[in-house]
């Protein structure tokens, strides 16, 4: 390789240059060389890597990223590079780098000193948090001034109900149409990327919502909501159902029995989980009757309605094992003892016990993994999501177990990283500026040991994470990581945090 010695204007002039990729991404090179070098921001250049870079493409070998400040500015083969002094050379021989990584469903940004550290030192640049409350609403915004290091956080409103529901504070409850349209302009009025909608949402109230995101131009995403069907809700534009509740109702020969059924029972507010309870025993007794025509034609209505699935199956694993299961997992040392303490409380409510109940969940969740994969090859969009902060799931670490699960399911490792990256921005609305490796986007990226595209686990093997062009290599992940463990350690993870009310599964 000859590299021609540069000073950092003659470095910004070849950018200038060399910026297709810029061009292309509606970012004037002149310009941005230009505002580059009047304000001395930083050059990073990732030499020599083999670039993965999101899209469907071949992995690009002896390739090289240049990030000016907080965005890529230019990809291409690492010889066309000129040598800059005062560039930072971040070594990529024999590795690989792709996109920063999203979690498609999260809980607890707001334990500021435990989870925005784990989402980063496992190269989760970005997550959708799927609650919001006053508390992660200003650790989002010490993020978006740079105050705090974290990922990018596309957050929730409050979780929205009906009158009853198996949630409290800070959720918020609705029981008539304009109640609920109010629910959505509060949403609107504090910053909300987007509305959560809940179960127990009676179907005027659910109808009253869906048209008020419409008008105020607020997607709304959450669970299934028991009084609609699936493919209706998705008419009325909710983006992406969670957990996978419904599905194998949805696909199964007893679709009908079972809706009528669940159509029948009313919601019982002196015992909250009963209605629940049942509609996932059912929802586990319809997966052992899958229907292929059936699924076909669920599967066509989500695809052709843009309606997404978030399968969430680091928590569905957790939930189909029997409660003790976990309690040994040497990643509760990032965790604080309140949290440990919740969960150690609240699991037991819906896990297995007897052995013929442990066989059942089993059967369900390898179940659920065939439905995902089914649901994929049929073109209906998915997004990589862990639920953590319920237990024994954790940020950042979790999301690699998504993957494998993803895995799994029948995508192929590209395919499964894509719903944690170019998936995730398209499915937010951000893929002119995030999920791939391209110029123009932001500087978010994952230097890997080794090729994702031929194990999927080599997501785990991180040397070094850009999160919005800032470099963190693997001492200072460690350093990182030691200080979440020192962290848990303490009475009070964080004073930003809320020490009780903690979601759990089937809840959030």
């Amino acid at each position: 390789m000859v590299r021609v010695e540069a000073n950092r204007r003659d470095f910004l002039r070849w950018l200038a240059t060399a910026g297709a990729g810029l061009a292309a991404a509606g970012v004037a090179p002149a310009l941005f060389a230009q505002e580059a070098a009047a304000a001395g921001t930083d050059v990073v250049v990732v030499l020599g890597a083999t670039v993965v870079d999101g899209t469907d493409a071949p992995a690009r070998p002896h390739s090289a990223v240049v990030l000016v400040g907080d965005r890529i500015a230019w990809v291409g083969p690492a010889a066309e590079v000129p040598h800059h002094s005062g560039a930072r050379i971040v070594d990529g021989r024999g590795r690989y780098v792709v996109p920063g990584l999203w979690d498609m469903h999260a809980h607890g940004i707001d334990y500021e000193k435990l989870w925005p550290p784990m989402f980063l030192a496992n190269g989760v640049t970005g997550i959708r948090e799927m609650q919001g409350y006053d508390e992660n609403r200003a650790t989002r915004d010490k993020i978006v001034r740079g105050e705090l290091l974290g990922p990018r956080v596309a957050l929730a409103s409050a979780i929205i109900d009906g009158p009853v529901s198996l949630l409290g504070p800070p959720i918020t409850q609705v029981a008539t149409p304009e109640e609920g349209r109010a629910a959505v302009r509060t949403a609107l009025a504090q910053g909300s990327d987007f509305v959560k909608t809940y179960f127990y949402l009676p179907k005027d109230v659910y109808a009253a919502i869906a048209d008020e995101c419409r008008r105020v131009g607020l997607p709304f995403a959450g669970h299934w909501p028991y009084r609609l069907r699936q493919l209706d809700a998705a008419k009325a534009g909710q983006r992406s159902f969670e957990h996978n509740f419904g599905v194998p109702i949805h696909t199964s020969s007893r679709r009908d029995e079972i809706l009528a059924r669940l159509d029948a029972t009313p919601f019982d507010p002196n015992a909250k989980r009963d209605f629940f309870n049942l509609a996932r025993e059912l929802d586990r007794q319809a997966a052992q009757a899958y229907d292929p025509a059936t699924a076909e034609r669920h599967f066509a209505g989500l695809k052709a309605l843009d309606s997404w699935m978030s399968p969430t199956f680091a928590v569905n694993r957790v939930i189909s094992r029997p409660a003790d299961a976990y309690t040994h997992d040497p990643r509760l040392k990032y965790v604080s003892q309140d949290i440990i303490d919740y969960w150690a409380d609240r699991l037991p409510l819906f896990t297995p016990v007897t052995p013929e109940q442990i066989a059942q969940q089993e059967a369900y969740f390898e179940a659920q993994l065939r439905l995902v994969g089914a649901a994929h090859r049929a073109g209906v969009g998915v997004i990589g999501g862990t639920d953590c902060l319920n237990p024994y799931v954790y940020p950042g670490f979790s999301l690699h177990d998504e993957l494998d699960f993803l895995v799994e399911a029948g995508l192929s490792p590209r395919q499964a990283l894509q719903t944690v990256t170019r998936d995730a921005a398209r499915f937010l609305g951000r893929e002119s500026t995030t999920g791939t490796v391209t110029a123009g986007k932001v500087a978010d990226l994952v230097l890997l040991d080794a090729n994702p595209l031929t194990d999927i686990r080599a997501v785990r093997r991180i040397n070094t994470v850009v999160t919005a062009g800032r470099v963190l290599d693997r001492a200072r992940l460690d350093h990182m990581l030691a200080d979440v463990v020192t962290a848990a350690q303490q009475p009070t993870a964080t004073a930003n945090s809320r020490s009780v009310g903690l979601p759990v599964r089937g809840c959030c």
